[in-house]
């Protein structure tokens, strides 16, 4: 008798001869097509949720993406207006500025539609009326400055000086103020107020929005000691230095939020990764602007309160062109038109000139009229008003983007 036919011998009745796997596998393979199939399945959950590609992949592809192309940009920009690299807050240098972040944002954007298979205007950016959305939003915003601006001036905690300028300067300058501001409403309501703000209602939940939020404080606890933060560690570019007590701001935001969107998960309310994701854009606004100087801690708390008012316009409109059009013409409003501070920086060419006055509490001082207490009460007017006009209807918000658990 031969070898093989002494295997074939020791094998159990129907089983395949020595060498030949079942379903055509090998015999020194263990794995069934099931196990295979399993994994296959593991790996597509861990990607791919109900709604596509799941919103971490989505921000983390976002990012890297953004952070890739930004320098080469910034480089060409430089290249072609050799002025954008020099220091100050010009028209010239803040259109070139914002447009090197404009257009990083628009390519990672379009090459992320590609992956997740959506339109740009899926990003919180369709809806209805849009045009009259955005003028609505612009007016709002030049009202609610001026309210502020006056109450300054009424109480003497800011002073008006000489016109600026005069002739066709004043159309020609503020006509570049407008390019300029308009640039940075679509890059700031762009990335905040629509990308991040869509792609996290569909995959967070509160423990991914307060770990987040934890991180980004933690990142400000280790800056203000004169450490390399979280952040600028994952982003390998060192951020800002952090100065004065403008982190309090961004605590006192991640605080008011903790409570109000720990009870909507724990109620498992509809809408809920809408509010979740509000609490993580609005805290993450009031971060970028921490190394801006002059900022303080009620300025960066103003910052994260109208962002914070910018994502309910999203949830009354259903877009997000009224935040775009108010967030454009407050700056114009505060930079070029009155001639005070912006955030902490003072622009070069206004039509108005301003000096604040008095107490920095109640004048804002450095930051201007943005770290002044009275902010709070303009920005709250601001909030009743759109509720007030666009809050009587069923929320857009709900019937454009539905909720989807965050993996894990």
């Amino acid at each position: 008798m031969n070898p093989a036919d002494r295997e074939r011998q020791l094998l159990p009745p129907g089983a395949p001869p020595a060498g030949v796997a079942a379903e055509g596998g090998s015999s020194l393979d263990p794995r069934s097509p099931d196990d295979d199939a399993h994994e296959l399945h593991a790996l597509h959950w861990i990607f791919v949720g109900g709604q596509g590609l799941r919103a971490g992949w989505s921000v983390l592809i976002a990012v890297i993406l953004y952070r890739l192309f930004t320098p080469v940009l910034g480089a060409m920009a430089v290249g072609f207006y050799p002025a954008a690299a020099n220091p100050g807050f010009s028209p010239g240098t803040a259109i070139f500025g914002e447009l090197v972040p404009l257009l990083a944002m628009l390519t990672a954007g379009v090459l992320l539609t590609r992956i997740e298979q959506r339109k740009i205007l899926d990003y919180n950016l369709t809806g209805p009326r849009r045009s009259l959305r955005f003028v609505s939003g612009a007016a709002a915003g030049f009202v609610a400055l001026s309210i502020l601006v006056g109450a300054l001036a009424l109480g003497g905690w800011l002073h008006f000086g000489p016109i600026a300028l005069s002739g066709a300067d004043v159309f020609r300058i503020g006509a570049l103020w407008a390019c300029a501001f308009l640039l940075v409403g679509c890059v700031e309501e762009g990335i905040f107020r629509c990308f991040m703000q869509f792609t996290l209602t569909r995959g967070v939940n509160f423990w991914w929005a307060l770990g987040i939020i934890s991180v980004a404080c933690l990142d400000l606890l280790l800056r203000s000691q004169g450490a390399m933060g979280i952040i600028a560690f994952v982003w390998l570019n060192p951020l800002p230095e952090i100065r004065g007590n403008s982190i309090w701001g961004v605590y006192a935001v991640a605080v008011l939020g903790l409570v109000p969107c720990l009870m909507l998960h724990l109620k498992k309310a509809e809408g809920s990764g809408f509010w979740q994701a509000a609490w993580v854009t609005s805290t993450l606004f009031g971060f970028i602007h921490t190394g801006n100087g002059g900022e303080t801690w009620i300025g960066i708390l103003a910052a994260a309160a109208i962002g914070f008012v910018f994502v309910v316009s999203v949830w009354v409109t259903g877009s997000a062109w009224w935040a775009i059009g108010c967030h454009a013409a407050w700056d114009w409003a505060e930079t070029y038109f009155y001639g005070t501070a912006d955030s902490g920086l003072q622009a070069q060419g206004h039509y108005l000139t301003t000096s604040p006055a008095g107490s920095v509490l109640w004048s804002g001082g450095s930051d201007g009229p943005e770290g002044s207490v009275l902010v709070l009460g303009v920005i709250l007017m601001l909030l009743l008003a759109l509720v007030l006009i666009y809050g009587r209807r069923k929320p857009a918000a709900l019937s454009t983007v539905a909720a989807e658990p965050a993996a894990g």
